[in-house]
């Protein structure tokens, strides 16, 4: 091989390494992280925005009062993560000015709206930026609002809940033929293989079980129901042992979103409320969650 096909090869290995520009986004790297400035006054706080594609609606009773493809999701340290729409894609006509402001020393000054649909009056419902601090990402020309104030939110056509969904959140629901026992005031409560193991970024596993694999005999249908932005909207059991009955226990989802829909009519305990949970007969560690102390 002469100097010139050696120097040749040397190169084409070199290109080899270097990551294509179309692939820039794909594994750790994030070109949009690269761009993040702290805040000079809190070192280690941030906040950023990211585009959304998804066509996001909100609505008021049966009014839509904002419609856009061209949302942000805002990004704060501590914070989770909130919807922005372009001013221009809101129903102006709607909002009445408000007397309330509120501020933030990463945000600034937010000026606070109030919506009425002429059915349906919604104090204090938005609320915008006009003059953002420094160190703030440029959100003058968009409004957010208060996700409970608002009667319904859609991405595509599809309603969520709680808040707004995290991109950077994953949800993987994986069949396990591992051996799930549930232990609950010394008794066992459930012994199953054939559980769905719940995978989700920043939580505990979850096992979720066949009812069939548990002491249904313990179960009482409960009136609670909660929400989750990636899940949809679960349904709850209470379950009573010979020395007590645990309140909303035990919850599943009767029909889950798209995404988690391995996990339909599969029932889940409470790990952090229950005496143990084994997977093939190893004790799973406890993680401290906002149930460890019950919230209901």
């Amino acid at each position: 091989m002469t100097a010139h096909q050696r120097h040749v090869t040397k190169e084409k290995k070199r290109e080899t390494t270097i990551r294509k520009p179309h692939l820039r986004g794909r594994g750790p790297h994030f070109p949009l992280l690269d761009t993040i400035v702290q805040y000079e006054f809190e070192p280690g706080y941030v906040a950023f925005t990211m585009p959304s594609p998804k066509r996001l609606r909100v609505q008021v009773g049966s009014m839509t009062v904002a419609d856009t493809t061209k949302a942000l999701v805002f990004y704060e340290s501590d914070h989770l993560p909130v919807y922005y729409f372009p001013i221009g894609d809101v129903r102006e006509e709607f909002l009445l000015p408000s007397k309330t402001t509120t501020e933030d020393p990463f945000k600034g000054v937010a000026t606070h709206y109030s919506l009425n649909t002429g059915i349906t009056l919604v104090e204090d419902g938005a609320w915008r930026y006009l003059d953002p601090v420094k160190g703030c990402p440029p959100i003058s020309d968009y409004m957010s609002f208060t996700w409970s104030k608002m009667g319904h939110w859609f991405e595509e056509d599809e309603e969520i809940f709680v808040h707004a969904r995290d991109p950077f959140r994953r949800v993987d629901c994986l069949p396990s033929s591992r051996r799930v026992q549930v232990i609950l005031d010394g008794e066992q409560v459930a012994d199953s293989r054939r559980g769905v193991f719940l995978f989700e970024t920043g939580h505990p596993v979850r096992h979720y079980l066949p009812i069939s694999d548990t002491r249904l005999d313990m179960f009482a249908p409960s009136r609670y129901i909660s929400r989750c932005p990636y899940k949809g909207i679960s349904n709850y059991y209470h379950v009573t042992t010979s020395k007590k009955r645990h309140e909303n226990l035990v919850w599943y989802y009767p029909e889950p979103v798209h995404e988690a829909e391995r996990i339909k009519g599969l029932v889940c305990f409470h790990h952090e409320l229950v005496d143990k949970i084994l997977v093939d007969g190893v004790e799973i560690p406890k993680e401290a969650t906002a149930a460890s102390d019950g919230y209901f």
